[in-house]
């Protein structure tokens, strides 16, 4: 994990550290509904809307100046040789082949036929930290990943994690939430396996973890109620 990406899960967990102490409450275990994010989660299929960071690939049918892998820029645009910026965020990739078949038709082409496909949906990702072996941020693919696929995605746990102790942070209708759980028992078949949804951090507790966020994990109690901080 980068020194960037490192640097922003500190910063978290000690904010996180702070609501413990200030606003009342460990992290809450067994939490059957934990809910989803604030910002709509779409799968990456017919109705997914395009986000910057996006990578698409655009084949311009007997047009090889044009076929290719495009990013979504920070303000939503591809950029199209002899073209320039084609405004694209927010719509499907068949709204985006109208687009371009427009933007094309009218200066250049004759009637071109365009497809369009997502490659990466950069903006569907989550961060694992912790005690696992590659700690990072990782995309969550076109379907649905579960905390045990997340923690299989970061290659397991590594020798010094406490697989009973592990919290999932995320944003509810505004207020930094989370629950924790326990993998043993999710294993066992004892307790859900959770959604992880886009943004969610992911954080495994393990005798190497750094300090800051043991104090965080150390407030995890054995059985409570859902808290926000």
């Amino acid at each position: 994990m980068s020194r960037l990406i490192r640097l922003a899960v500190v910063c978290m967990s000690a904010l996180l550290v702070t609501a413990c102490v200030t606003k009342g409450g460990p992290v809450p275990y067994n939490v059957t509904e934990f809910g989803a994010p604030d910002l709509p989660v779409a799968q990456v299929g017919e109705e997914y809307h395009v986000s910057p960071t996006d990578v698409l690939g655009i084949e311009v049918f007997g047009v090889q100046e044009y076929t290719g892998d495009y990013t979504v820029d920070d303000l939503g645009r591809i950029r199209l040789p002899l073209v320039g910026n084609v405004p694209v965020a927010g719509q499907t990739t068949d709204e985006i082949a109208s687009t371009l078949s427009k933007t094309l038709g009218e200066r250049l082409l004759q009637s071109p036929t365009i497809q369009v496909q997502v490659k990466a949906a950069n903006s569907r990702r989550f961060t694992i930290d912790g005690a696992v072996m590659a700690p990072g941020i990782y995309q969550l693919g076109s379907g649905k990943v579960t905390l045990v696929q997340a923690i299989a995605t970061a290659k397991g746990l590594n020798e010094s994690s406490n697989d009973r102790r592990i919290a999932i942070f995320r944003t509810i209708k505004g207020q930094r939430m989370a629950a924790a759980f326990d993998l043993k028992a999710i294993r066992r078949g004892q307790m859900p396996d959770p959604d992880i949804y886009p943004n969610d951090i992911v954080v495994v507790d393990g005798s190497n973890v750094r300090k800051n966020i043991q104090l965080v994990l150390q407030t995890l109690p054995l059985i409570g109620l859902f808290t926000r901080f």
